[in-house]
């Protein structure tokens, strides 16, 4: 028996942006999980494929999610197996999220947080670390804003850095989802796959 592809964008929106409680619940899983903070309310504010229409490049899921104390996350499932100027694109993501506040009337101090978290199934960070969290700092290190107010943060998770082949019961929480966005496609004819389903619905 073989599921939905969640490497797909559609499958992907399906799963973690329908308006339902076992999508929102898997939602909240997902961002407890890469985000590494409890998420108990999660809405989805806009879950729908949009077309990137430089040089006709194929559509990309955009699943826009407010949490209850109004941080933002803009969460991406890269497909395209091409680096085609990643940092420069998911930068300007976050900027564009940040900047998209309404502020009239506010003073900057209100700003809410924004996260761009996006898993691309290519190697572009040059460490080992399967997930990395970038913000504002200098060369060496220095925070420019203090890490309680840093209000911009993108997270990036580097699928291909999994080990396929690690098991199962040495895999973390991390490293069995992304097993999962890999390989759910294949069903119960996967052995972790299937370990995964009977074991945790």
């Amino acid at each position: 028996m073989r599921s939905a592809n969640l490497l797909n964008d559609f499958a992907f929106k399906y799963v973690f942006g329908e308006d339902c409680k076992e999508a929102n619940d898997a939602l909240k899983s997902l961002l407890t999980v890469f985000l590494e903070r409890k998420v108990n309310h999660v809405v989805v504010k806009n879950s729908e494929i949009v077309k990137d229409f430089s040089k006709m490049k194929s559509p990309r899921l955009d699943l826009l999610v407010e949490f209850d104390d109004q941080t933002t996350v803009d969460l991406e499932m890269q497909l395209r197996q091409t680096k085609d100027n990643l940092p420069i694109r998911f930068s300007y993501y976050l900027a564009r999220l940040h900047g998209s506040q309404e502020l009239e009337g506010k003073y900057y101090g209100e700003l809410k947080e924004t996260i761009v978290l996006v898993f691309f199934n290519v190697n572009l960070i040059d460490n080992h670390r399967m997930c990395n969290t970038f913000t504002l700092r200098n060369e060496d290190g220095l925070s420019f804003i203090e890490e309680s107010q840093d209000r911009m943060k993108l997270r990036t998770v580097e699928m291909a850095k999994l080990d396929v082949n690690k098991p199962l019961e040495d895999m973390n929480e991390q490293e069995k989802m992304i097993y999962y966005f890999l390989n759910c496609h294949k069903g119960m004819d996967d052995s972790k796959i299937k370990v995964m389903i009977e074991s945790d619905g």
